[in-house]
């Protein structure tokens, strides 16, 4: 059955109380990038000019907006993904994304970083995850949320798991899902409208 989010009869009916409080609790949003910010395929080409290796990557613009709603919301986004990648420096430069670590295998060590730097606890953060190198991170932090795409053991853990899959609005519908367990959803897409009239 698919969950209407957006409606809060349907919400609060939908999700129990000690998972909205989870997800109310969240002031850092963390994701990985293959798999959530994509949907997991590399496209590979050679410069011409230089004969270098390029890589491509498809990110989806919905999930740039989302990243603008949790800002304007007051929710920090980082990344955290284990493979660098050309493709994913451009879009978070793009996006302005301050904490972004890339190349990390083992992800609690930026975690714990972060923990430190914005002086917050597991309970505050919630990671968007795939697949198994997410599982720790997962484990840890107060909402984990995987997307429609994610391996079995991380649909396991997460709280919520998303209907849209990785790279096709993935992170834009948690960001909503932590807006509405938040009670500022409405509120998030007026401070958009607003925020658009300035441009």
């Amino acid at each position: 059955m698919t969950v209407d989010i957006y409606s809060s009869s349907n919400f609060e009916s939908e999700f129990e109380p000690e998972v909205i409080e989870r997800g109310k609790k969240v002031k850092l949003v963390i994701a990985d990038v293959d798999g959530v910010l994509t949907d997991g395929s590399i496209y590979k080409a050679k410069d011409p000019a230089t004969s270098r290796d390029i890589e491509f990557k498809q990110f989806s613009i919905v999930d740039g907006a989302g990243i603008a709603l949790a800002r304007l919301l007051d929710l920090r986004v980082a990344i955290i993904s284990g493979r660098p990648s050309s493709a994913t420096d451009a879009r978070v430069k793009e996006l302005k994304i301050a904490d972004v670590y890339t190349g990390l295998l083992n992800k609690m060590t930026p975690y714990e970083d972060l923990k430190l730097k914005y002086s917050l606890n597991d309970e505050d953060i919630a990671f968007i995850g795939d697949d198994i190198i997410d599982l720790n991170l997962m484990e840890n932090v107060g909402a984990p949320i995987a997307v429609a795409n994610a391996y079995h053991l991380v649909k396991d853990i997460a709280i919520y798991i998303t209907r849209l899959s990785g790279g096709q609005g993935a992170f834009r519908e948690a960001i909503d899902w932590i807006a509405m367990c938040q009670g500022r959803y409405e509120e998030g897409i007026q401070l958009m409208k607003e925020s658009l009239l300035t441009k």
